[in-house]
């Protein structure tokens, strides 16, 4: 019998994507502080995250495979302490300010990807990497979109599955599903090693 596939997460976007897998899934609400720790890099918070939210939500399931995932967006070097962490705005005057912030430049999105078998504490994990290259934008073009996309729940403040694809000049990356939050191709190697089998 298969375990449970469990999703710690009650992101509407990641359920979208993981609607895609066409499996029989929960969420649970992890409830974890994203706080990043003093001294810890991109990469290491959005990893320390992921493990967190699906450790978070370990004791309600016996024998269940959890998917914990968290994205962090930099601006700059991930590796340089200047680096610039952007959050979901929440509003539209910060939404304006984060988007006159990246035109013209380059953004890193980290996707932390864990895999956590309740069962056995098996923990599998992996960093996801994708950059978005923003055009140059104006304050009309930034304050059309808004009005018309409203990404105020998005890191960075655009949504690339919607009209956010008009704000890029290009897009690198292995995996699309990663800008979004949950990268499907990483997602499909981890429950392999779990031996389950999406098909």
């Amino acid at each position: 019998m298969k375990p449970t596939l469990v999703l710690a997460s009650t992101s509407p976007y990641r359920r979208q994507l993981l609607d895609r897998y066409g499996l029989a899934y929960e969420t649970a609400r992890p409830g974890v502080d994203e706080t990043p720790l003093p001294g810890e890099t991109p990469r290491q918070l959005a990893l320390r995250l992921a493990e967190a939210k699906a450790r978070a939500v370990a004791n309600g399931y016996v024998d269940a495979l959890i998917i914990g995932a968290d994205q962090v967006a930099v601006l700059g070097d991930e590796t340089d302490p200047q680096a610039i962490l952007l959050s979901k705005p929440g509003s539209h005057e910060a939404a304006l300010r984060q988007l006159r912030q990246v035109s013209g430049q380059t953004v890193q999105f980290l996707n932390g990807l864990v895999l956590y078998h309740s069962a056995s504490g098996r923990c599998h994990s992996t960093v996801v990497p994708f950059q978005v290259v923003f055009r140059t934008l104006d304050e009309g073009v930034i304050e059309r979109y808004l009005r018309r996309d409203m990404p105020y729940d998005c890191a960075c403040s655009f949504k690339s599955e919607g009209l956010g694809i008009v704000l890029f000049e290009r897009l690198l990356g292995e995996d699309p599903t990663a800008l979004i939050g949950l990268p499907l191709i990483a997602l499909r190697r981890l429950l392999e090693l779990e031996h389950f089998d999406i098909l």
